[in-house]
């Protein structure tokens, strides 16, 4: 089953891409392939000036898919997800990120890689791999970048979620609107103002242009992360405790080791 609806509009220069398993929209293997591969057709379609992201429903993304964070399957979870990120750098697309609701983990660093995000009141965002005695290898690259050391370390070391007007005053998003519909809608006047009457082609250098150190960073830094994360991490007890407990839906017990 498709787990992604796409629609071309604005004559086929606007991608719209909804995140939609049934629920809570989790970025399993099912979907970040569908996502690698939508992201891998449109860089080859000149006409493109932006892709834009949202989950159906009530949420944008619950998050990647706890039990393929398992030790026997965190190799390929990781290395097709961190794939997507290598695919914006190369693209250069302008993207765009309209959340509702939760938006935590690999939801969270999916609005992170977009270059805009805009938000209604519902939203809330959030990395809580530490929770689970893990980490977010591209938010701990992209959320520093984005809005400071001092507070992206706050919200990755504990954990935490914040609002959107949290969010907004972090710096992190464009604007928050009070509902869903008028998201839609003013995000939509936005797009028509600020995207459209521009060059496609232009518009990619710009990103890249503007993006040029955020990018090396990125792509020099997130295989090692990723590294870590397989070769250390997840040969802990408490990395695999974590996975674990949170599966079995109980506290987990911490060897601190």
């Amino acid at each position: 089953m498709k787990k992604l609806k796409v629609n071309f509009t604005h004559d086929e220069s606007v991608v719209q891409v909804i995140l939609d398993d049934g629920k809570g929209n989790v970025l399993d293997s099912n979907m970040i392939e569908e996502l690698t591969d939508i992201m891998r057709t449109i860089k080859d379609m000149p006409a493109v000036k932006l892709v834009t992201f949202e989950g159906a429903g009530k949420h944008f993304s619950f998050g990647a898919s706890i039990e393929e964070h398992q030790k026997e399957y965190a190799a390929t979870m990781l290395h097709s997800f961190h794939q997507l990120f290598y695919l914006f750098v190369e693209s250069g697309i302008p993207a765009l990120a309209k959340v509702s609701g939760q938006c935590l983990g690999g939801g969270m660093e999916l609005a992170l890689i977009c270059n805009f995000i805009f938000a209604d009141k519902t939203a809330r965002f959030g990395q809580p791999e530490i929770i689970l005695g893990v980490i977010p290898p591209p938010a701990s690259i992209i959320l520093p970048e984005k809005i400071g050391y001092a507070r992206a370390e706050e919200l990755l070391i504990t954990g935490r979620t914040f609002t959107a007007d949290e969010a907004k005053n972090y710096g992190l998003i464009i604007d928050v609107f009070d509902d869903k519909d008028t998201m839609n809608s003013l995000t939509e006047a936005w797009i028509q103002q600020h995207i459209l009457p521009k060059s496609a082609s232009s518009l990619r250098y710009s990103v890249k242009a503007a993006r040029i150190k955020f990018n090396h960073v990125l792509s020099n830094f997130l295989p090692a992360l990723e590294e870590t994360y397989l070769k250390k991490l997840m040969n802990t007890k408490d990395a695999n405790e974590g996975i674990q407990s949170f599966i079995e839906k109980r506290k987990p017990v911490w060897e601190n080791c």
